[in-house]
């Protein structure tokens, strides 16, 4: 019965422990649509490319197929696996594996190209055959590489996401959401190669030891940044497309104007059309409407606080922003409106070096954190008089160790049998005393 009850308690305990934790993480997958703004396709999500704030969304954690926008992974896997000038052996497989009607780059088995000549054709045509090339080279085996795959988009935060191949090609167990293909996206972004080849309209691909033309020449699939296209747009800054008669047309796609950099996701539009519109009226919406407003900006002094112990010229410290608080928001809100939380570390004492972190400032926004360090803006000394008793505290506590180990060194030694020869030695002592008592006793008697 006490088991149980212990059981009971400890389940309790757990339950009460874990609930904060489960609540804080929970995202809120409801639509975010501010001024009910009207697009086609049937799953969209709009982004800060900065910190993710979410735009505006629309059944973004819909389970959909991704297509070739999976490539992103396959890239990124590449840049963290490999470097630009490694050589790729072209397999049988690489190529035999694409079914009729998938766009590839006409790869030769046994052709050997550099990895950044994969990315290139794997980005910019979309090209399937370069994705399992790539794929075999880093991981041995598509399955292997789609494992690599999984474990990268769960790293990134994906909640809703499995992959079974690199390059997107149908399969009713891989799929992805508009919100993981936001995160992926922003992920992708951190490399150079990616936004660099993501921006080029067309590439050829060199001879090599199979093929001896320069005529493997590939346009890009991504309108928004096809100059002089019907759909080009003058701020988009890549990124990637895919299309397949099950997943409908789809891009993970971004925009910079200014110093506002966007990222949005598009996916199961019924046409071309559909999808540039719905990224073209989503990118001028938000350029229009929102901006960066400063919250807090860095070496900003956010609090003023008393130090215990410390010096009189020292001990008044004001804690400073590490860095700037920047967030994008709607023109006409009001920052003066948002109120921050600072929280200062408790039980600080000198010394305190300059440049520690004391404590952190944050601002919540639509359900969204935005916080950075608060650090000393000089250095803490400890006073003269608390330091003095400090380190004659410390001499003292050194000494008196000290002297409980040399007495331990140097306690008496034992003598061996002390025990067995005194008590003999007492006793035989005794009785000589007692004899002689009796003796002279008898004497006198006798005499009288």
């Amino acid at each position: 019965m006490k088991k149980f009850k212990s059981i009971v308690i400890f389940t309790i305990i757990f339950i009460m422990i874990s609930m904060p934790i489960i609540l804080a993480t929970e995202i809120d997958k409801t639509d975010y649509n501010p001024d009910d703004l009207t697009t086609k396709s049937p799953s969209i999500i709009l982004v800060d490319a900065k910190t993710g704030k979410i735009l505006y969304s629309k059944d973004a954690f819909k389970k959909m197929y991704p297509a070739s926008t999976t490539k992103l992974v396959t890239a990124i896997l590449t840049l963290e696996n490999c470097k630009l000038d490694d050589i790729v052996t072209v397999s049988h497989n690489a190529i035999f594996s694409i079914p009729v009607g998938y766009s590839h780059a006409s790869l030769k088995e046994g052709e050997k190209l550099t990895v950044e000549q994969l990315l290139n054709v794997l980005l910019i045509p979309s090209a399937n055959d370069a994705a399992v090339a790539l794929a075999e080279h880093i991981a041995g085996s598509v399955e292997e590489f789609a494992e690599m795959m999984n474990n990268k988009a769960k790293e990134i935060g994906c909640i809703g996401t499995h992959f079974v191949n690199p390059n997107g090609i149908h399969n009713e167990n891989h799929y992805s959401t508009a919100y993981d293909l936001s995160l992926i996206g922003r992920y992708a972004m951190k490399f150079e190669d990616i936004m660099r080849i993501a921006t080029v309209n067309q590439y050829t691909l060199p001879k090599t030891n199979k093929y001896d033309k320069e005529n493997r020449i590939f346009n890009a699939t991504n309108g928004l940044i096809t100059k002089n296209g019907e759909y080009y747009y003058e701020a988009a800054t890549g990124l990637k497309t895919g299309y397949t008669d099950k997943s409908g047309y789809c891009i993970v796609t971004t925009a910079k104007k200014n110093d506002v950099e966007l990222l949005e996701v598009v996916l199961g539009s019924d046409s071309i059309d559909d999808r540039y519109t719905d990224c073209t009226k989503l990118f001028n919406y938000a350029f229009e409407n929102y901006s960066y407003k400063n919250l807090v900006t860095v070496n900003s002094v956010v609090d003023t606080i008393e130090i215990n112990g410390a010096t009189k010229e020292t001990k008044s410290l004001d804690a400073i922003a590490k860095s700037s608080i920047d967030v994008l928001l709607k023109n006409n809100e009001n920052v003066y409106n948002l109120e921050p939380e600072i929280s200062i570390n408790e039980n600080l004492t000198a010394p305190i070096s300059k440049d520690a972190v004391i404590g952190t400032i944050s601002y919540k926004i639509d359900g969204e954190t935005y916080s950075t360090d608060l650090i000393a803006e000089h250095s803490v000394e400890p006073s003269n008089f608390e330091s003095i008793v400090f380190r004659a505290f410390l001499i003292f506590l050194i000494l008196y160790i000290l002297v409980i180990i040399l007495k331990k060194l140097n306690g008496p030694k034992k003598r061996k049998n002390s025990n067995y020869y005194k008590p003999n030695h007492n006793k035989a002592k005794r009785a000589k005393s007692k004899k002689g008592g009796r003796y002279k006793f008898n004497q006198i008697q006798d005499y009288l």
